[in-house]
């Protein structure tokens, strides 16, 4: 069973990083924060664990992307309502963050993505109680028929 899970960043500025999140109305845990590392508490069992590059890089041998050029993962977090993802997206954008596609509305999902300042991806996105129980074609046979 997993009990938590945490998500490592790397960034090449910490103090920004920590800002930002905090931005989005998550809050730094300073017991597990220093020169190094920042966790940023999302939700209870939620976290971010940012890193500078250097302390990144020592819990791998592989070579430690640039996330302005590469993409390795898209984080995504689900919110309850469209407007909670479009609250998300307006906060983030405030405090620094780019949009780099317009928003994705499938009619049982909307998402709309952004990158932090130091080029993380993320998604924020909402889906319909149907679709995310019982699948998209479910969802879609509620809909009625266009005439």
């Amino acid at each position: 069973m997993v009990t938590s899970i945490f998500v490592n960043l790397s960034t090449s500025d910490l103090d920004r990083s920590k800002t930002f999140f905090e931005a989005l109305g998550w809050r730094v845990n300073p017991v597990f924060t220093d020169e190094n590392a920042a966790c940023i508490v999302i939700e209870e069992n939620l976290y971010l664990m940012v890193l500078t590059r250097d302390f990144f890089a020592t819990f791998t041998d592989k070579p430690i992307a640039d996330p302005r050029i590469s993409v390795m993962t898209q984080t995504a977090f689900s919110r309850d309502s469209r407007d909670e993802v479009d609250a998300l997206l307006e906060k983030a954008l405030a405090a620094g963050a780019t949009e780099p596609r317009e928003p994705q509305d499938y009619g049982f999902m909307y998402a709309r993505d952004f990158q932090d300042p130091e080029g993380n991806e993320f998604s924020a996105l909402w889906m319909d109680p149907v679709a995310a129980e019982k699948g998209p074609d479910a969802y879609l046979g509620q809909q009625p028929a266009d005439s």
